[in-house]
């Protein structure tokens, strides 16, 4: 079973400069239940359905399906999503280790908000945290994309 290992920071400081990549996305979702999550993503000119399911006690780790699908099976997938869809723009920084951050620059009405995460080979994994990230905000329900999409940034 596919188990992602993820940290969640907010991001206080600079970080742009460091990136090696950055790209768009855009994502909806056709399922928001507590007991799993399924995504729609358009990332560049690629399509990809995600199903995600509980997160552990501690919000580190869950179960993650994710398969590529045409952008066009994404964008007509897009319009039978759930309420409002996410923008961002992610940025890759590098960190030690071939880990690596993905920054999520948030658009739209979640414009303001900056998430880093870190995915991890496991959960002990240590990683140094660069001086730009700010709180740990790791399963903290409302920094989810999901939850992004119904109570968005700008209405906290």
């Amino acid at each position: 079973m596919p188990i992602e290992i993820e940290r969640k920071f907010l991001v206080r400081g600079n970080f742009k400069n460091l990136a090696t990549r950055k790209y768009s996305i855009a994502q909806g979702f056709l399922s928001t239940v507590p007991e799993r999550t399924v995504r729609i993503r358009i990332k560049e000119d690629k399509g990809y359905i995600t199903v995600k399911g509980i997160s552990d006690k501690e919000g580190i780790s869950r179960f993650e399906w994710e398969k590529e699908i045409s952008k066009i099976d994404a964008e007509n997938l897009l319009t039978l999503c759930e309420k409002a869809i996410i923008e961002k723009v992610r940025y890759i920084i590098p960190s030690s280790d071939n880990l690596f951050f993905e920054v999520d620059e948030f658009l739209g009405e979640n414009k303001g908000l900056i998430i880093a995460e870190i995915e991890l080979p496991n959960a002990n994994t240590f990683f140094k945290k660069p001086n730009w990230l700010g709180d740990e905000v790791t399963g903290q329900v409302k920094y989810y994309n999901a939850m992004l999409a119904k109570k968005p940034f700008n209405k906290w």
